[in-house]
């Protein structure tokens, strides 16, 4: 089935939590008629080259051979007592000893606080063990990368959830099991990329939930995005799937894009948009999310100068 829009700024592959090797995220984006394309993997940067039947071949020629112009990217978590505080970033020297830093830091903090979780929904009477999460339903993935929808997963696998949205709402707004991981200040993130040259982009910005303690202060989440717009925000997300995804507010996905794109079309932001592609359905998921089903369209792609200069000539 044919896209919803030609530009995909958000998007997975199993370099994190996606089930898509990314030439095959690199295919499929062909095959739904999605001309520019984002692989933004959590806290992982991206692969320079691909795998592919006569050897490897660098990423962004492949794309182009498959049709698809493709942005290297990542979304980076950022802020330990904020939920879904997700900059996507893109135009980065990838290089940059800050990422490698980034791998040790968010490698660390994650293996410790998702042991953490494990141990608390076992003692709340969901067993499940670290061992089940590495075997990730028949492919087994070493401790550095696991992610936490990973665990959102096993809870559905054994029967404690009917889908991870459901299992991902309950351990965040559980009074009884409170874990942070460890995340970076978002201004310093901002802060990190711009001095290499990159920009970033606020992902999905209404799953943070309201009221938004930063700082030791409650702000609203127009507040929250007002702070990270001073410290140098280059755009925000109107255009995403949150009614495919964990989103427990009253707004639909229109109407979220028109607010969002009202409150902030004016502040000189990218108003970005993207799926959130993790290619759910290989593992069963009902509706999952498409690549290209949210974005923005090639003509407001080409109307910011700082997108336009991620990619060549468009195709």
């Amino acid at each position: 089935m044919k896209a919803n829009y030609e530009c995909d700024l958000h998007g997975h592959t199993n370099r994190s939590d996606g089930n898509d090797s990314p030439a095959e995220f690199i295919r499929h984006a062909a095959q739904r008629g999605v001309k520019i394309a984002a692989i933004t993997d959590h806290d992982v940067i991206p692969p320079a080259v691909v795998d592919t039947a006569q050897g490897e071949k660098d990423i962004l020629v492949y794309a182009r051979e498959q049709g698809v112009q493709l942005i290297k990217g990542i979304e980076i978590s950022c802020e330990t007592y904020i939920d879904d505080v997700h900059l996507v970033c893109f135009h980065c020297d990838w290089e940059d000893p800050y990422f490698s830093d980034l791998d040790t830091f968010t490698v660390k903090s994650k293996v410790d606080s998702y042991r953490k979780l494990i141990r608390a929904l076992s003692e709340k009477g969901m067993p499940m063990s670290w061992q089940e999460v590495l075997n990730n339903n028949g492919n087994s993935i070493p401790d550095h990368l696991v992610q936490k929808k990973m665990i959102f997963e096993l809870m559905v696998r054994k029967g404690y959830f009917e889908n991870w949205q459901d299992a991902k709402l309950f351990v965040k707004n559980s009074r009884e099991i409170v874990i942070k991981r460890e995340k970076p200040d978002s201004v310093s993130v901002i802060q990190a990329v711009h001095k290499m040259g990159g920009i970033v982009i606020l992902a999905h910005p209404y799953l943070i939930s309201e009221p938004v303690t930063y700082q030791g202060k409650e702000l609203t989440r127009k507040e929250f995005i007002q702070v990270l717009t001073e410290a140098g925000l280059d755009g925000i997300e109107a255009s995403y799937t949150y009614d495919k995804t964990s989103y427990s507010g009253t707004m639909t996905a229109a109407e979220i894009k028109a607010e969002v794109e009202q409150l902030y079309t004016g502040q000189g932001l990218i108003i970005s948009g993207g799926s959130d592609y993790h290619a759910d359905g290989k593992k069963g998921v009902k509706n999952p999310r498409e690549i290209g089903d949210c974005g923005i369209t090639m003509e407001d792609f080409m109307k910011y100068e700082a997108l336009k200069h991620l990619v060549e000539q468009p195709l």
